[in-house]
């Protein structure tokens, strides 16, 4: 009995393991990432800052549900594109971190 069982692992193992990879997209998708300048960058973000201070001072009382879902919706996808516009800045991570004040310790 146990033979039969590790005989049916061994195959389901082999199957999983060796088994094709298959890839998510085969096509060139039809716009590809567009490389933004820096003025069309500081306008968007003014763009987008302006509509949240519309957004922000739009009386919520009288919307709908749906409308409300909207609104969190579009403020989800402005933030999105903030974040891809700002990725401009220098971050540290935590094993880093601990490591420049290791390097401050030995050297002080």
């Amino acid at each position: 009995m146990k033979a039969k069982i590790y005989s049916l692992l061994t195959v389901l193992l082999l199957a999983f393991t060796f088994s094709s990879s298959v890839s998510a997209a085969t096509t060139v998708p039809d716009n590809p990432a567009k490389t933004y300048t820096e003025e069309e960058i500081a306008v968007r973000m003014t763009e987008m800052r302006e509509r949240v201070k519309e957004i922000k001072e739009l009386d919520k009382s009288g919307l709908s549900r749906q409308e409300k879902k909207e609104l969190k919706k579009e403020l989800r996808e402005m933030n999105k594109e903030a974040r891809a516009f700002g990725e401009r800045g220098v971050y540290l991570s935590v094993g880093g971190i601990i490591i420049i004040i290791l390097l401050l310790i030995l050297i002080l």
